[in-house]
């Protein structure tokens, strides 16, 4: 497995790989906005090996000024991964239930935070049991890990700089169309999109079954939504789901491992904090 395996693996892959004499290291972030959480989902049942850890504890800071899910202090995640037996050189997979939006989330912060040897789980959860995987409830005791996060070394926003991006660039909203759109908004203080941002909801990455459209289908979706060669950057309401269009900017092939797509991380939670940003509506 290597950083530039599409950043996706089959399960048939994923099988071949966890046979071999250097299986991946897998980690579990099974997460639901709203609830359950994701830890119970886990203990009924999981990869075998596979270690869960917490979206809102492991792969984010406590909420607040920075939004619903801040990045992580580097310390604390490096103590979370290395708790989780992630090791220095060493390959990670990482799953979801099903569409990898919350995956890209693990994806995302280990490749931030300087280990590029990791790939999400084409279908989660889901694709594992439609395909016969073996699942466990048996909780393991990996041996630490050595994993040393080197925080920056994917592109990162501030809200002035999703702002520019917007207007000099492409800037992709995550979110439901309904959200963008500004016609509800049932978690963060106001309603509505950074001014400029086109709406590129995580839902268009993939099929009916959860699994992942084919490169050339995500390439010509961006297409249609203007990307086009300019900088582009992806926000959502929390700087989660967003992390999927990073990831599937370079499934498609419109982006690479060295030339990542920016992520505005603290997204629509952090924005529309601000009364003094202002919050476009409708479908432009």
């Amino acid at each position: 497995m290597s950083a530039n395996s599409s950043a996706l693996v089959s399960t048939a892959e994923l099988v071949s790989l966890l046979d071999s004499g250097h299986p991946p290291v897998l980690l579990d972030v099974r997460w639901r906005l709203g609830g359950p959480p994701g830890r119970e989902d886990y203990a009924a049942g999981h990869l075998p090996g596979a270690v869960f850890l917490d979206l809102d504890t492991d792969l984010a800071a406590p909420p607040g000024d920075g939004g619903r899910h801040p990045l992580p202090r580097p310390d604390d995640l490096q103590a979370a991964l290395r708790a989780a037996g992630v090791r220095t050189g060493h390959p990670v997979v990482v799953y979801d239930a099903d569409n990898g939006s919350v995956a890209a989330r693990a994806w995302w912060l280990l490749r931030w935070a300087g280990h590029n040897d990791v790939a999400v789980l084409d279908g989660g959860y889901a694709a594992w049991v439609a395909d016969d995987g073996e699942s466990s409830t048996v909780v393991p005791s990996p041996e630490p890990g050595d994993v040393e996060v080197r925080a920056g070394a994917m592109p990162v926003l501030d809200a002035d700089e999703a702002a520019a991006l917007a207007v000099d660039g492409v800037l992709l909203d995550a979110r439901a169309p309904e959200r963008y759109r500004g016609e509800v908004e049932p978690i963060d203080p106001r309603a509505g999109h950074v001014p400029g941002a086109v709406n590129a909801p995580f839902s268009g990455h993939t099929g009916p079954d959860g699994r992942w459209l084919a490169p050339t289908e995500l390439a010509n979706h961006f297409a249609d939504l203007g990307v086009d060669g300019r900088p582009v950057g992806a926000y959502c309401g929390s700087g989660v789901t967003a992390s999927s269009v990073v990831l599937a900017l370079e499934v498609a092939g419109v982006t690479s491992p060295d030339n990542p797509a920016a992520l505005y991380a603290g997204s629509w939670s952090h924005w529309s904090r601000d009364p003094n940003r202002p919050a476009a509506t409708g479908d432009n």
